[in-house]
């Protein structure tokens, strides 16, 4: 797998040629360094190569193509994923999109608005949707829901499903993963219409045509017909397990026609995308902004969700089967992929450490090999 570290490895050159100095080169590998240490908190006075306040310039300020940094990133996983092999059917695709909160105190004026509360959280509230293939995991893209009078988190959802490229419905049979909030009419025939299938959750007092509510099924995978949709859809239900140990019953809808533990199987899929959240916060600091332009906010989003995506790239190189140690697959995607920051960390270090040293009676030299 080390061609996968070396396509890796491509991807940084590519981002870091984006940069219209090496001023801003250097501030763009500082900040993967902070959040390649996968501690949840990477913030920018932690930095020892940058100043807090250059690297607010860069996120604030500087007139680099944030855009061109998201297009060639794309490029190189669509490249990556379309080259593996393929035998028999065309693989499954999930495509899982869900709502999550940054949850943020304080006030942000220059946010628009945007940080709010919602569904009694205060924050930042992104619908995110994210890809799953074998053990490629990717956040691929989002969208910021701004509350009422605006796009709903269905309607968000919606566009961000029409904006995938049509290479991967060439090469993959989609299907669309999604919670409650997103089984509404206009999203189902928006999916309908582009001709995917999706598995979406259902309220348990959502009505049927005949007037019955859905709680009052008493056989799982039946075809029925839902108040405001124009085609039948199959309905099942299944249990799941929350964290008290308390089961809660989960009713889950088809739009393609599927035995009940079809419908169970892919609708219990959709929970991955609730592992990832917790990684991408707890472990990349995709909460953890804390500029005061909505630009400064969205270069953060993107190079959190770039950093997980390198440390993603370095465990999959590994040919691990366990699940992912986030914390050691960080660190061999920054020594792989910045091995110079490593080692101007490690000199600094060094001279912050060496009256230290001498102190102890040890002496740190430190000589330049020319190779």
């Amino acid at each position: 797998m080390e061609t996968l570290l070396a396509h890796a490895q491509g991807l940084v050159y590519t981002l870091l040629d984006l940069m219209p100095s090496h001023y801003q080169r250097d501030s763009l590998q500082a900040l993967l360094g902070l959040f390649l240490q996968a501690q949840g908190h990477p913030l920018p006075q932690q930095c020892k190569t940058k100043s807090a306040s250059a690297l607010s310039r860069f996120l604030n300020v500087y007139p680099w193509s944030t855009r061109r940094l998201i297009r060639s990133t794309r490029s190189f996983v669509l490249q990556q994923i379309l080259s593996q092999p393929r035998i028999g059917r065309r693989p499954i695709l999930q495509v899982i999109i869900d709502l999550t909160t940054l949850e943020k105190r304080g006030k942000f004026k220059l946010l628009d608005g945007l940080v709010r509360v919602f569904h009694s959280k205060r924050g930042l509230h992104l619908v995110v949707m994210y890809l799953v293939v074998g053990q490629w995991r990717v956040p691929w893209n989002f969208r910021v829901y701004r509350g009422k009078n605006h796009s709903s988190p269905a309607q968000l959802g919606l566009r961000l499903v029409q904006s995938l490229p049509s290479l991967l419905s060439q090469h993959f049979q989609l299907m669309i993963l999604v919670d409650t909030a997103f089984g509404s009419a206009e999203f189902l025939h928006g999916i309908r219409k582009l001709k995917y299938h999706a598995i979406a959750g259902v309220r348990c007092d959502r009505k049927l045509q005949d007037g019955r509510n859905v709680k009052q099924l008493c056989r799982r995978g039946q075809q029925v017909r839902l108040v405001k949709l124009k085609f039948p859809v199959s309905l099942s239900w299944y249990y799941l397990k929350r964290d008290d140990g308390r089961l809660e019953k989960r009713f889950v809808l088809s739009t393609k026609p599927l035995k009940a533990s079809t419908i169970n199987y892919w609708g219990k899929k959709r929970w991955q995308i609730e592992g990832w959240f917790k990684t991408a916060k707890h472990r990349f600091g995709l909460d953890q902004f804390g500029q005061g332009t909505l630009l400064g906010v969205y270069r953060w989003l993107v190079l959190s969700l770039l950093a997980y995506l390198l440390a993603h790239w370095a465990y999959l190189s590994t040919a691990s089967t366990d699940s992912p140690d986030w914390g050691k697959a960080a660190q061999l995607a920054l020594e792989a992929l910045l091995p110079q920051l490593v080692v101007l960390l490690l000199l600094l270090e060094s001279k912050r450490l060496t009256p230290l040293a001498r102190s102890l009676g040890f002496d740190i030299q430190i000589t330049c090999c020319k190779i």
